[in-house]
């Protein structure tokens, strides 16, 4: 019983392997130190960048994610933008389907552009003309404020160490002082 048990769970691997499911990848795009540019008239689906930037001048359908990197809308956005460690620059008369998400970095809209859900800015800023405009929330929380628990996690760190040193010393011992 065991034996026909692994029988037909090779038989399933190799048939998982000889008939894969059909997948985007055609227009996905994942880089690493190479900078990815979308030209105008062309589109990517998902754009995945380690290292370097996007810029896209034509259309993103999907989402772009960035990491330690740029992200340059010029063109059409259909979906998310995530960047870490990166800034966020969204040119003039450009929408922005659902979300803009940054990580460490700044977020510059551009005149008459649009974000068409939420707009999280976590330990940056974000800088918007007066012309454009977010549907969604805007979520922004400055660098500073995560100075604060880092400042008490090392106050911490440092009066433990400080007791253990303490109560570590050692003991030295008491001699009378002589009479005068």
């Amino acid at each position: 019983m065991i034996h026909k048990l692994g029988i037909a769970i090779a038989l399933f691997g190799a048939a998982i392997l000889v008939f894969p499911a059909r997948a985007h990848a055609s227009r996905d795009v994942v880089q690493f130190g190479s900078d990815i540019v979308v030209p105008q008239g062309q589109s990517i689906h998902d754009a995945v960048c380690f290292f370097c930037s996007v810029k896209v001048e034509g259309i993103a359908e999907h989402d772009l994610v960035v990491f330690f990197g740029s992200t340059q809308i010029d063109g059409e956005a259909k979906h998310d933008i995530v960047t870490f460690f990166g800034d966020v620059h969204v040119g003039t008369n450009v929408h922005i389907g659902h979300d803009v998400v940054n990580f460490f970095g700044t977020t510059r809209l551009g005149d008459n552009s649009s974000i068409g859900n939420d707009a999280v800015i976590m330990f940056g800023d974000m800088r918007a003309a007066e012309t454009s405009s977010v549907a969604g929330n805007r979520v922004i929380q400055p660098f500073f404020l995560l100075l604060i628990p880092l400042g008490i996690l090392a106050a911490l760190i440092f009066g433990i160490i400080a007791l253990i040193r303490w109560i570590q010393r050692p003991a030295y011992p008491v001699y009378p002082l002589p009479p005068h």
